[in-house]
């Protein structure tokens, strides 16, 4: 009788661990998606910055502007309280993101200003594109460092 009790108390646990993770899958994929839409917008302001693409005002008006977007995403809506911990296996995410929110914050309001300039700058000239994605870069490393399991 105390081995099926055992058994059931573990169930528990672990469905009720499954359930708070399914509880915020969601979230977890939207902030994936917000990452790599920012990546995605920095590769084509790299690859123009570096000649690899030619550089094309529209476009990296619209990459600076796409940045600057998601950069206004609601924090708490993408990281709410309760999503750390175990939801995160198989993401980048440290759990220092939920213990050191207010950091985390700052972080993410750094962010927002490079992108703020990199909406208004990106696409006045090739020659604003490296202090843009020097201001971007600097601020995605500056996060990363702390807040992302290297890769």
């Amino acid at each position: 009788m105390k081995k099926f009790v055992a058994i059931v108390a573990a169930t528990a646990i672990l469905g009720g661990s499954s359930a708070i993770a399914q509880e915020y899958k969601n979230q977890i994929k939207a902030r994936q998606g917000v990452m790599w839409t920012i990546s995605l917008n920095l590769g084509t302001l790299g690859a123009m910055a570096k000649g690899e693409m030619e550089y094309d005002a529209d476009k990296a008006a619209a990459a600076g502007r796409s940045i600057h977007g998601v950069s206004m995403v609601h924090l708490a809506t993408l990281f709410p309280e309760g999503s750390d911990g175990g939801m995160n296996d198989g993401t980048t995410a440290k759990d220092t993101i939920f213990s050191d929110r207010a950091g985390f914050d700052e972080k993410w309001a750094a962010l927002g200003t490079a992108a703020e300039k990199a909406a208004a700058e990106a696409g006045t000239g090739k020659e604003a594109l490296g202090p843009v994605m020097g201001a971007l870069g600097g601020t995605c490393k500056a996060c990363h460092e702390t807040y992302r399991i290297p890769q």
